[in-house]
Order: C-alpha cells, then structure tokens, then sequence
C-alpha cells in the first residue's frame, strides 16, 4: 500500500520522526507541498492513503487521482479537503480530534495574561536600560489588569473552550459560554450558558474558541463590537474568519476594544496589508498555538492509529 505525506514539516519540524507510519507501507514524504493542483497531483501519484495537513484535496484533485482509497488530516479542521466529494468516491476522510485541547487552551490564557501585563514589551524594556535609568524603583508603560473578578466570554465550547474556562476559572474569573446547541453544558461546573448577544454584552474578556462556518464567519464585527463593554480584550487561538479584521483594527484604534491577542488572522502566512498590524494594542503571533512538541507527538500517534485502523477495515475519526 503506497502512503503519501504532502506536508509534513510543521508537524514533525526536527524533533519528530514518521519511522513507525513508515512501516505501514510505501511511504513517500515531502516536507511542503504548493497549493498548485498540478504539484499536488504529481506528488499524490497512485499512492493509496493521502496524508495532508495544509495541502487542499479539492474535487478536480480528487477526481485526477482515482489511486486514493483514505484520506486523513493532520489536524482537527478539515476544510482543506473536500470531504463530500470524497465520500461520493466512497473515500473516508479522518481527523485528529482533540490533540491540542491542553496546548491551545494554555496558549489562549497566555495569550490574555500578554495583554495584562505585556511582559514581553518589558521585559524588552528593562535591557534596553530603562529600569537602570529609570528614577523610580518601578515602572510600567500600559495599565496592569487583574483578571480575578472580571467576566471572560467563551465563544464556542467544545474540548478547547471548555479546558480554557477551566483554567481561567482558577484565576478568580467568571465565565459565561455560548456555542452549538448540540454542545453540553453544565452550569453547576462553574459557568453559566447565555446567548451570543448577551455574551457580548456582559463579558470583559471574550475568548474565540469556534470552528469557522457560515453562522461564524466575522462574528466579530462592528455590530457585534458595539454590544461590547468598552475596553473589552479579545481573545483567538482558534481561527481567523471569525473577526472582521478592518472593524476590529477600527475599535483598537479608537478604544473601543481595549486590546486584542490573536493567533490566527484572515489569511496566513499573514500579508503586509492586514490592517491589524497597525492597529492599536494587537499581539499576532503566527498561529503557533497548537506546536507544543507533546500536542504534535499526538497528532503522529493519532494519524498512525488511523491509517492503522482504515487498513483492518475500520476507519476511525471519520468527518465525512
């Protein structure tokens, strides 16, 4: 059985190995693959199970490379592939469902205590002299916010929005949640369920935490901002469609919205004209949330298990 790898790289960077999914069969691996559906064709080949973190399977893809009997993806979205024209070929396509919980749901708290604080833009400042120069014995250049008290909004509750209360709820925080309606959620475990409008209405502090579909898509947006509290912080380790970019650069550049921290923008690698890049207190960081080395030891051991499972038969974590 051929097994193809298209992208493989930002996963196991230098720290992994694919050894063990090698011995599943003929295995070939590219550290990148272009978006080029001709590349992608050509890299495909007849190989039978097609293994894609980033690289697009679209329907002509699908439809030139007849080889392909499994697809599965080295995250939990799955939008790059087309999974209803995948499962008319009678192709499962697999995720990995819940490797990033812990990783994601820290990244988003450091992400909030970053705009508390701005330890990094300190720290920076303390080694270029100022503390030695300063006149006082301290010194802090934005308003410090303790978060013990305040209202965090959580807007999506899976696995990722619910480990992310958890842990603000350790900080003294109130937490309110809104998401799918199929989502469980119960009150007495420290958080209360409220509509979106009201989520927006009562929080301090909104943390994104939902996959992105038509009902998500720039949910942040300036009717939604003007709901807000003013001085509200923003936070999204999740994805990048949910904010309206040009309306919540406008409200950090007039106050509105105290501060932002995103992991995720609009369109990524980000590009030089993404109006956040100048907006007023924004932290960007390049959708790193989920590379803590154990998250993607699991995202390995969770795809091997899943060509594992697809080869007896029975195919697990199947999204189509």
């Amino acid at each position: 059985m051929k097994i193809v790898l298209l992208d493989g790289y930002t996963v196991t960077s230098t720290d992994l190995s694919w050894d063990e999914i090698k011995k599943e069969g003929d295995f070939i691996y590219f550290d990148r693959t272009g978006k080029d559906r001709n590349e992608i064709i050509k890299n495909i080949g007849k190989s039978d199970i097609v293994i894609t973190n980033k690289t697009p399977l679209d329907k002509e893809t699908i439809d030139a490379c007849p080889s392909i009997k499994y697809i599965t993806i080295l995250a939990t979205g799955y939008n790059v592939v087309d999974v209803k024209s995948a499962r008319e070929k009678g192709i499962p396509v697999s995720n990995i469902p819940s490797y990033g919980t812990d990783s994601v749901a820290q990244y988003a708290i450091a992400l909030l205590l970053e705009l508390c604080h701005h330890i990094g833009h300190h720290d920076r400042e303390v080694k270029n002299g100022r503390w030695e120069n300063s006149i006082d014995w301290c010194f802090w250049d934005y308003p410090l916010v303790e978060l013990s008290g305040k209202t965090m909004g959580i807007l999506g509750f899976g696995r990722i929005g619910k480990r992310t209360a958890e842990i603000a709820k350790a900080l003294g925080m109130n937490i309110i949640v809104s998401g799918r309606k199929d989502e469980e959620y119960t009150d007495d475990e420290g958080w209360k369920h409220v509509s979106k409008e009201d989520l927006f209405k009562l929080s301090d502090v909104i943390s994104l935490h939902a996959p992105e579909t038509e009902a998500t898509r720039e949910i942040i947006n300036s009717d939604t901002i003007s709901m807000m509290k003013d001085g509200v912080l923003i936070v999204n380790s999740s994805r990048g469609g949910l904010i309206d970019e040009e309306s919540l650069s406008e409200a950090l550049n007039k106050g509105k919205v105290g501060g932002a921290a995103v992991d995720v923008v609009s369109t990524e690698p980000i590009r030089s004209n993404n109006p956040l890049l100048k907006a007023k207190n924004c932290i960007i960081t390049p959708h790193m949330a989920w590379g803590a080395k154990e998250a993607r030891e699991r995202i390995v051991e969770t795809t091997l298990s899943n060509i594992r499972a697809f080869k007896k038969g029975k195919p697990q974590n199947v999204v189509n």
